[in-house]
Parts: C-alpha cells; sequence; structure tokens
C-alpha cells in the first residue's frame, strides 16, 4: 500500500514541504531512501527499523522504498525520521490498522528524529519550519515535546509534542488524547536581565558614552580606539543595556535563525533579549559569515537584530574585515556553497575596538608610543576606507585619570540611558511606519532626502567638513543620519547646526589616524 506523509525541511530561513512517499513490495528485504538526502537522511533506515521493532510493531520484511518529494532539492537532518516512520506503518500490510492510521495523517505534518528505542529527539528549526507551514495553509503538527517551548509562540496552529513514535501512534488512530501547546504571550518572557553590566560602574568616559547612547538610539555602527586598559571592551559589554527591547516581530526573526544553527536554548524557546555576538579574532571568515557543505548561519548573523562586537578589530584577517562590507551595507549576507546557496538576515549594529598601534600608545595623552611609523602604518592598513565608512561613529577612547576612578560621584545608570533611547526610537518608528526600517541608520535614500533636511548653516557647516575632510558621498549620508539620531534624542523636529556639529565629530578619527 502506498502511502504519502507530509514533513518539512529546511532551505535557509525558511521550510519547505516535503512529501514522503512510502511502499512495500514482495521480494528480497531490502530499505532504500531516494530523493536526495544527505548521509544523516540515508541513515534513518536503521534508526527506522530498531525505533519500529522496540516499539512494539511488525517491521515489514519486504522490500521497503521511501521518497522525499520533490527529488530535486537537497535534504539533510533527521527531521523526517518520525514521518517515515509513519509511512513505513501505514504502508505494511502487516501493520494493524494501517488503512486507518494512513487516512487520519494525511493532514498532519510530522516532524521529529527517532532513537532506536523509539523515542522522538528534539530538532534543530522547528520554529522557521511551523512558520513556513502555516502560511502554506497547514494547520496540525506532530514535533518532538521537547520541541514545544519555541512552538508555543506560533498562534493560528495546532502543535501536538510527542515523546516516542508508539504515542505517536496511538495519538493517531484516537487511543491517547494529547493537548495542543497553549500559545504565549511573548511580552510575559522579555529578558531584562543585562548581567550586572550597568554604565553606572563605568568611570570617566562621558564622551565614548554619549557617542553609545547616540548609536543605542539610531542604530549606528561604532569604532573605538584607545590604548590597553582603557575600557573599551566594558563600554561595549555594558552597551547591550542600552539598546531597546526587541519586538515580537524582530525575536522571532532571531529565534529562527538561533534554531537553525542549535542555538536556541530549548527551555524557553525564543530569544528575547538582543544578541550580542563576540567571535575571537582567530575566527575563520566561514564562522563569521556563515557557510560549510549546507550554508550555515554565522556569528553575522546569529548577530541579527543585536550586537556584534569584534575587539582587537586590526587582528583579524583582512579577508574576514572585508567580508563585513555586504552585511553593513544590505543588512544580508548571502552564502554561495557548491551544494546550496542562501542568504540569511545579518541587520546588525557593529561595535569594534582597536588598539590605534601595536604598542597602543599611538595618540595617547599619558604614555609614549614606541612604535615605528611603520609598524603603525602596517597595523593600521588592515582597516580599509570602505570598511571606515560603513561605520557611523569613530570614539577616540583614552586611558582614566586616578581621580576619576576613585571619584565616589554615581555615574549615569544604564536605565536612565535606556530611557532617553527608547524615547528616540519611539519617534523613529512613528516616523517610519510606513517603510521598513525601524531606525535612522537604516534610512534609505529617499528617506534621507526627506527626514534629513538642512538649513542653510547646517549647508555651509556640512560643506565644509566634506571638502576639509575629503568625505565619500557614503561617509555624507552617514553623519546626516547620525545627526537625524542626535536631533530626536534632544527632541528636535529639525537637525540644527549643533547637531551636524556633534555628528562630523564623530568622523574624524580615519583623517587622524589613517
Amino acid at each position: 500500500m502506498l502511502t504519502k506523509v507530509k514533513s518539512f525541511g529546511l532551505l535557509g530561513i525558511d521550510g519547505f514541504l516535503v512529501e514522503v512517499e512510502s511502499d512495500t513490495i514482495n521480494g528480497l528485504p531490502k530499505f532504500d531512501v531516494v530523493g536526495l538526502g544527505d548521509t544523516t537522511v540515508k541513515e534513518a533506515k536503521e534508526r527506522i527499523r530498531f525505533a519500529i521493532i522496540n516499539s512494539g510493531f511488525n517491521y515489514p520484511q519486504k522490500k521497503i522504498t521511501i521518497n522525499l518529494a520533490p527529488a530535486d532539492i537537497k535534504k539533510e537532518g533527521a527531521n523526517y525520521d518520525l514521518a517515515m516512520a509513519i509511512g513505513l506503518l501505514g504502508a505494511s500490510e502487516n501493520s494493524i490498522q494501517s488503512a486507518l492510521l494512513f487516512e487520519r495523517n494525511k493532514d498532519i505534518v510530522f516532524i521529529g528524529e527517532l532513537s532506536l528505542d523509539g523515542g522522538v529527539k528534539k530538532v534543530k528549526g522547528v520554529l522557521p519550519i511551523l512558520i513556513s507551514a502555516r502560511k502554506l495553509g497547514f494547520k496540525k503538527f506532530v514535533i518532538p515535546k521537547d520541541n514545544l517551548a519555541e512552538a508555543g509562540f506560533i498562534s493560528g496552529v495546532e502543535v501536538f509534542g510527542v515523546s516516542s513514535l508508539k504515542e505517536t501512534i496511538d495519538f493517531i488512530l484516537g487511543r491517547k488524547n494529547l493537548l495542543p501547546v497553549e500559545v504565549k504571550d511573548y511580552q510575559s518572557v522579555v529578558s531584562t536581565v543585562n548581567d550586572g553590566l550597568d554604565f553606572c560602574f563605568v568611570k570617566g568616559q562621558a564622551k565614548a558614552k554619549r557617542a553609545l547612547e547616540i548609536a543605542a538610539a539610531g542604530g549606528h555602527n561604532v569604532i573605538m580606539i584607545g590604548p590597553p586598559g582603557s575600557g573599551k571592551s566594558m563600554l561595549a559589554k555594558c552597551f547591550p543595556s542600552i539598546l531597546p527591547d526587541m519586538t515580537f516581530e524582530e525575536a522571532l526573526e532571531v529565534t529562527k535563525i538561533h534554531s537553525i544553527a542549535g542555538e536556541l536554548d530549548y527551555k524557553k524557546g525564543i530569544v528575547s533579549s538582543r544578541p550580542f555576538r563576540t567571535p575571537h579574532h582567530t575566527s575563520s571568515t566561514v564562522s563569521l559569515t556563515g557557510g560549510g557543505t549546507f550554508s550555515k548561519p554565522g556569528e553575522i548573523s546569529l548577530a541579527h537584530n543585536g550586537v556584534l562586537y569584534l575587539d582587537e578589530f586590526p587582528e583579524y584577517s583582512r579577508h574576514t574585515i572585508e567580508t563585513l562590507r555586504q552585511p553593513l551595507e544590505d543588512g544580508v549576507i548571502t552564502v554561495a556553497r557548491s551544494a546550496l546557496t542562501v542568504t540569511y538576515p545579518a541587520s546588525f549594529m557593529l561595535i569594534a575596538s582597536m588598539n590605534p598601534c601595536p604598542c597602543g600608545n599611538f595618540g595617547s595623552k599619558d604614555r609614549e608610543c614606541k612604535c615605528t611609523p611603520h609598524q603603525i602604518h602596517k597595523y593600521l592598513a588592515k582597516i580599509s576606507g570602505p570598511i571606515l565608512d560603513r561605520i557611523d561613529i569613530h570614539i577616540e577612547v583614552d586611558n582614566v585619570k586616578f581621580d576619576d576612578l576613585r571619584s565616589d560621584l554615581q555615574e549615569e545608570s544604564s536605565e536612565t540611558i535606556k530611557q532617553r533611547v527608547d524615547k528616540a526610537r519611539q519617534i523613529q518608528i512613528k516616523r517610519f511606519s510606513n517603510f521598513k526600517n525601524y531606525c535612522n541608520a537604516k534610512m534609505s535614500v529617499p528617506a534621507t532626502k526627506k527626514y534629513c533636511k538642512l538649513s542653510q548653516d547646517c549647508e555651509n557647516l556640512l560643506r565644509m567638513a566634506f571638502e576639509k575632510l575629503k568625505l565619500s558621498a557614503r561617509a555624507h549620508d552617514r553623519i546626516l543620519k547620525v545627526a537625524r539620531t542626535i536631533a530626536d534624542l534632544a527632541g528636535e523636529e529639525n537637525i540644527l547646526p549643533e547637531h551636524i556639529a556633534e555628528a562630523i565629530s564623530f568622523r574624524s578619527l580615519d583623517r587622524k589616524y589613517l
């Protein structure tokens, strides 16, 4: 008897329907799986065989063929184990109530990996699969019980969790009643924990903190340059504590990527706080951009809607740094490999920190640099002009003075700064209600012209800076966007000369050092 059971695979961050066709005929016992499956899919026949036997069902001693359609799309992973086992039991003449089994599962999507004892294990990518399947009209799903947490945020569908193949069969045949997962309220799980990293513990560095506040308010990229021990890393680690909370739509996007990469906390089921990724400077280009045989998401995509912090920026390979060009400009990263080409979201805020020279003291007010001009040039040359052009705010961070460190003066807390950031972001959300972006840094050219109109005084100031600093067209637009954010923080409808002047002050770093 031919059976057809529905399952889903993953192509990038989107799911696609896979129809599992199973049939048995008389002949020498053999089990073939066709349909362009990877090694994991091919090995499923052994998992299925032992899972069926150890669950107390009869394993058909016939020639078995399972086809995963469409056959022209590569299938990978163990997502299809449960669907193949259901299809095989339905196709077997020896299976109890096989016709009823097939009839009742035809509208259910089955997802899950089988263990040899018949258990159903959790799999990657359940959230993006459910979202894609819902768009295609599917309403009923059977998934591993350990994946139920992430399924609890998808409304409009019935999702049932199972722990074994036998439990799945009993549910299909009506022998066991399972309740669908209850839909959760996202606001009840929003994380406000900042791991104790608060700007109130950062002594001095008023200008750096001001720059990071502007960056958080407008979604701007930042580079900090200064000697070792000046507090660059601490400033960067405190930065997430002033970022606005993620919306539910943003959280779903982030969770989809983390679920595919296998980095999702299955107990929480959703990523409720903005990602803060800190790959080491020895990380490979593939680990940063994504890739491998089947183009998995990398650190750039895992930082989507959050922060990518690159410490010791010049220590990364030149090639790795240059791969940031496309995602910084477009908010996506296209990973092309021989087996697959996919595009992952990569709209992140870049926070980079670096020393001004190998010894770290070039440009310092208090310490002497011992590097030669050639060493300094070679060190800084790793950061190209096009990359600097894509970084909106440049901050010089010098050593903190002793009196500032020992002062009992209470610094401004992250909560207070975040209130101003949230207020500025609300202005931008209202402003861009008809656009796809949520912040000033993502303004398109038409939006920049519309919302960054300048008075004659502002025009004269920007012209002078453009000609004197020999800025590029991209740098010109970045200054306008930063000035727009500064105006939003000040509650001003129009950009004023002081806003332009402050924005220009954050663009002089590349001219001073490079």
